[in-house]
């Protein structure tokens, strides 16, 4: 039976880091609500692949060292949870073989180089055999030199979303919904008196933009495709592709193709930057169908594969942030933020909810604190 005495948060939000840190929080001995204007969706995270990647795709904040072993640290502790939850088949967590290809000898770039050193030394199942190539059944006109493979995690976002959710509440997490209008900081002391927060957590994403008064945040456009592979066992597509689109040039060329369950797979490589037209399909909009192209060109045995009639395209708006992701503690507040993890949010999700907790705890020790009930 729970005790009045613990402490007591309010989580803003409820995509797949709402959840994961009202449940790390709720694991801990707090008390927790989950406050949001919807349920049952995380529109980010459907459109994230989802794929584990190390480092995790966080635009431009590979410039800042300081951001990016953040995020490092953050995947490399999700990395462990998300491969233990693999084990539960509730979880629709799946391990499987990630192999990532270049056009030039990786020694040739030494950031690609230094990445694969770092993966090698800690993920599990590192491979690197420019073979790879052709083992795989890669399109030779493709004009790939190498190629490096781990084992990776592959998360079906709208299944592992609804266990989430069950997993915090059976933990003793609420929710409640509520839409919240301005900078949360001008409501911090209602809302704590309302719920008798000790601390309130916002992982609001795009909604920070308002609620953290942040403008930085930037809305990047993404798609995904999905295809039906009915091809025999033997020429299934079971492991995932990655191509890094060229950053040298505007041309969209990645390639991202990732195995979901047994005969779908998503195609990728689309964000788009300042769009926030989320009516997207391949008669309307011919990136979408280059897209196709490219993936299945890459690799042949796609090649006949067709849409799903049921779910054929997938978009939504990524919360990126120049900075990087926001996790600290407002100056002056009992609010802890954790937003801005554009696409990364679901591989970044349990190393952030960890250091949030860790953050939630010391503002138990401010002197400012006074307790609502």
């Amino acid at each position: 039976m729970r005790s009045l005495s613990q402490p007591r948060a309010l989580v803003i939000g409820a995509g797949v880091n709402g959840w994961t840190t009202a449940l790390v929080l709720a694991r801990r001995d707090w008390r927790v609500v989950v406050v949001a204007d919807r349920f049952g969706i995380d529109p980010v995270a459907a459109v994230a692949g989802v794929l584990w990647e190390w480092p995790p795709p966080l635009g431009d904040c590979s410039h800042n060292q300081t951001a990016a072993a953040r995020a490092t640290a953050w995947a490399m502790r999700s990395y462990v949870r998300f491969a233990h939850l693999a084990a539960d088949p509730g979880t629709r967590i799946t391990a499987r073989p990630a192999v990532f290809y270049f056009s030039s000898r990786i020694e040739d770039d030494p950031a690609e180089h230094a990445k694969m050193v770092a993966i090698q030394q800690f993920v599990s199942g590192f491979v690197r055999d420019p073979a790879l190539i052709d083992s795989y059944g890669v399109n030779p006109d493709a004009g790939l030199v190498d190629a490096y493979s781990y084992l990776t995690l592959t998360i079906d976002p709208d299944w592992y979303l609804d266990w989430l959710t069950h997993k915090a509440q059976l933990a003793g997490v609420t929710a409640v919904q509520l839409r919240i209008h301005g900078p949360l900081i001008e409501h911090e002391q209602r809302l704590r008196a309302d719920y008798g927060a000790d601390v309130i957590v916002n992982c609001t994403g795009l909604g920070a933009r308002e609620l953290a008064d942040d403008p930085t945040i930037e809305a990047h456009r993404s798609a995904l495709l999905r295809i039906v592979d009915d091809g025999t066992s033997a020429s299934r597509v079971t492991a995932a592709h990655v191509v890094a689109a060229n950053t040298d040039t505007d041309t969209k060329d990645g390639i991202f193709i990732v195995p979901r369950g047994i005969d779908r797979h998503f195609l990728g490589g689309l964000v788009e930057p300042g769009h926030y037209d989320t009516e997207l399909n391949l008669a309307n909009h011919p990136p979408l169908r280059g897209m196709l192209d490219r993936c299945t060109e890459f690799l042949p045995k796609l090649r006949g594969a067709q849409l799903d009639d049921l779910d054929p395209v997938r978009v939504g708006l990524r919360p990126f942030r120049p900075g990087g992701v926001r996790l600290e503690t407002e100056p002056g507040t009992q609010i802890v933020h954790n937003y801005g993890h554009g696409g990364a949010g679901v591989i970044l999700s349990w190393g952030c909810a960890h250091e949030v907790a860790d953050l939630a705890h010391k503002a138990l020790d401010n002197p400012r604190l006074r307790r609502y009930s």
